[in-house]
């Protein structure tokens, strides 16, 4: 039986290899100078070079190739060359690709350009009483008083939370004198008066609740920045042996409601008593008890923490009589060991250091206005 050939054909000899014969060597390419196929010839059926009558190793310059497709039209900078296929101007576009993208139109006589939607013109404020063409917007007011930003403090306006001097108002625009007008958003005043201060001071134990002492004691002055020429007074009183929040400011009219017993401003305290205290005591000082200059009460009553032989209690009471805390707890039977004021209104003490004083934010004062319905 005839063994298989396993070998190759020669072109060039025509011969056959066997079985048996030496393995083929590792294929090399088409030698240089050839055409691509074996031995370097044309192939059969095309000419050596591309176009008739050209010389070995010429270029062929321009002209479209015979027999072939013509070159691809040249392709604007910018562009992919599938896109100059695609891209056709459209009518006030220029003749450059992506000139949409870019803005890039061309001027015409019904072409405006892009642009931002314009905003309504607002209607005339002077009709306003309120308005005051020498004042400042009312909307960077707000603002600067601490509300929020001006574009929040626009959609304030036009929603119809602000209201000026009891008139609401709704339009932007409106201009108001920051010394005269009266701003209120939500139904809570907000302060626009500059010259007004407010300050938070957490006086220590052992310090007079007094601007000056003749004695030389220590007193609140000790505390304040000698450089600031403003003249200012606490509000309320705590005695020497009582630490906490103070309140000091120039505001005569929210000081004097402040201390006046008919808004009820609350003010909490920390108490220090010793223990065991028996039980109902709480109950009994939210009731009232009798005191030499009348009847007192508590109006919240709390057991905060407890150690052997001592009670930590928070007390809420809206009276402002002298020492009235400590009288309460003298009276039964708990003298006071200890006494911290922690709140008064909606303004606290929180993590602030003793012996410093910190100037109030603009929704703290806004809080105690409206607590004392200014």
């Amino acid at each position: 039986m005839a063994s298989r050939s396993t070998g190759r054909q020669n072109n060039a000899s025509g011969s056959t290899r066997g079985a048996g014969s030496a393995k083929p060597g590792p294929y090399r390419g088409p030698k240089r100078g050839g055409s691509g196929r074996a031995g370097g010839k044309p192939r059969p059926g095309r000419p050596a070079s591309s176009r008739p009558g050209a010389k070995p190793g010429e270029k062929r310059v321009g002209g479209p190739r015979p027999g072939g497709r013509r070159d691809a039209p040249a392709v604007k900078s910018g562009a992919n060359k599938s896109d100059s296929k695609k891209f056709r101007p459209r009518k006030g576009q220029s003749g450059k690709i992506f000139a949409q993208e870019r803005g890039e139109r061309r001027a015409e006589q019904h072409y405006r350009g892009p642009h931002r939607p314009r905003r309504p013109r607002a209607a005339p404020v002077d009709r306003l009483d309120v308005h005051d063409p020498n004042g400042v917007r009312l909307q960077k007011l707000m603002a600067q008083a601490g509300v929020a930003s001006r574009r929040v403090c626009e959609q304030m306006i036009e929603e119809g939370r602000v209201v000026v001097d009891g008139q609401p108002v709704t339009e932007l625009g409106v201009r108001v004198d920051p010394a005269k007008a009266t701003v209120q958003v939500d139904g809570i005043t907000i302060q626009t008066d500059e010259s007004k201060v407010y300050y938070a001071f957490n006086k220590p134990e052992g310090v007079l609740a007094t601007m000056e002492d003749p004695e030389g004691r220590p007193c609140i002055t000790d505390y304040l920045d000698p450089n600031k020429r403003e003249r200012i007074f606490h509000v309320g009183r705590l005695d020497v042996a009582t630490e906490g929040l103070l309140l000091l400011t120039n505001d005569g009219e929210l000081a004097n409601r402040l201390m006046h017993p008919s808004y009820e401003v609350p003010k909490k305290y920390l108490v220090q008593v010793r223990g065991p205290m028996e039980h109902g005591v709480g109950a009994e000082m939210k009731k009232g008890i009798r005191l030499e200059d009348g009847v007192a009460r508590v109006d919240e009553f709390r057991l905060v923490d407890s150690t052997p032989g001592h009670l930590l209690v928070e007390v809420t009471i809206h009276s402002g009589r002298n020492r009235i805390v400590r009288r309460l707890f003298d009276a039964v039977g708990h003298p006071v060991e200890k006494l911290v004021r922690t709140e008064m209104g909606p303004v606290r003490i929180g993590s602030q250091k003793q012996g410093t004083v910190r100037n109030l934010s603009k929704v703290e004062i806004g809080q105690l206005l409206a607590a004392v319905e200014l």
